[in-house]
């Protein structure tokens, strides 16, 4: 029998969050964490193609190897550039 780890998957929209519990075998990718946590199933429409992932907002690879208790997470596309956001807010007149 193959050694198994457990790990999360997790994905967030602002009103909705996914995230599974797994146990899986060792030598398992990120990409087939994902296809086995059913995330396509429970957030119709996401493009997994489009998202990068992570594992702890650290940016990996689909063919990263996880390891025992790592959290695989798939990040959305930004809507706005954080550093232009912060130039808006800086020129934005003191009241």
């Amino acid at each position: 029998m193959a050694e198994q780890i457990h790990i999360q998957v997790c994905y967030a929209l602002p009103e909705q969050q996914f995230l599974r519990d797994l146990t899986v075998d060792a030598g398992t990718t990120v990409e087939q964490a994902i296809a086995l946590s059913g995330v396509q199933q429970a957030m119709p429409g996401i493009d997994l193609a489009a998202l990068q992932v992570g594992i702890y907002s650290k940016k990996k690879t689909l063919d990263t190897v996880l390891r025992e208790h790592d959290r695989v997470e798939l990040y959305r596309p930004l809507i706005a550039d954080p550093k232009n956001a912060r130039r808006r807010r800086k020129a934005k007149p003191q009241t």
